[in-house]
């Protein structure tokens, strides 16, 4: 009987599978987990949430109310009249404010019990408010300067109490409303100029 030499046996292809099945999910597991974590990041810098404390923008904002704020939008332009902002302010560096912009860089803004005038001209302010009865001013804001207020004028810090804010202390744009769920919705824009 003549034996021929053991020749090797090829690998049971069913045997092998399972090991490489294994790499091919790892490896997406870690590209989903990165996938994931730079959406994360991505999301948390360029919208950040925002919880509202107290009643400076009634009737539009409301205490305990929660936001995303914008803050890729004025980096391709600077803030309009009649946004909702959020910023540092002056008289604080560690919490932030949410307010309307009412005057921009170069304006003279004077507000004669309530009725705001820019360069002399009343402002038609078009979204629902609680009007203010004080008055400020004249004064004129400079080129990189915004006067700010809140909707609930009276019951407000804000420009007519502290100045001028800065450009480089706005944070972003109020943009989505998303708690409570009564109040989910996109932030309305108002788009308006003085004197209309």
């Amino acid at each position: 009987m003549n034996l021929s030499p053991q020749t090797e046996l090829p690998v049971d292809a069913e045997s092998a599978a399972p090991r490489k099945g294994w790499g091919i999910a790892a490896r997406e597991l870690i590209e989903t987990l990165i996938l994931t974590l730079v959406v994360f990041l991505l999301i948390r810098f360029a919208l950040p949430n925002f919880r509202i404390e107290g009643f400076s923008m009634e009737p539009n904002f409301h205490d305990g109310q929660y936001l995303f704020v914008n803050k890729l939008e004025y980096f391709l332009h600077p803030p309009e009249r009649g946004d909702v902002i959020v910023f540092l302010p002056p008289t604080s560096n560690t919490r932030d404010f949410i307010k309307r912009v009412i005057g921009l860089p170069g304006e003279r803004v004077e507000i004669i019990e309530g009725l705001i005038y820019i360069n002399g001209v009343k402002l038609d302010e078009p979204y629902p408010l609680n009007a203010g009865t004080y008055s400020y001013g004249p004064a004129t804001l400079g080129e990189d300067e915004f006067f700010v207020l809140g909707d609930n004028r009276n019951n407000s810090s804000d420009s007519h109490s502290w100045g001028m804010l800065v450009e480089k202390k706005i944070i972003g744009k109020a943009w989505i409303s998303y708690w409570p769920p009564q109040l989910i919705g996109v932030v309305p824009t108002y788009t308006y100029a003085a004197g209309k």
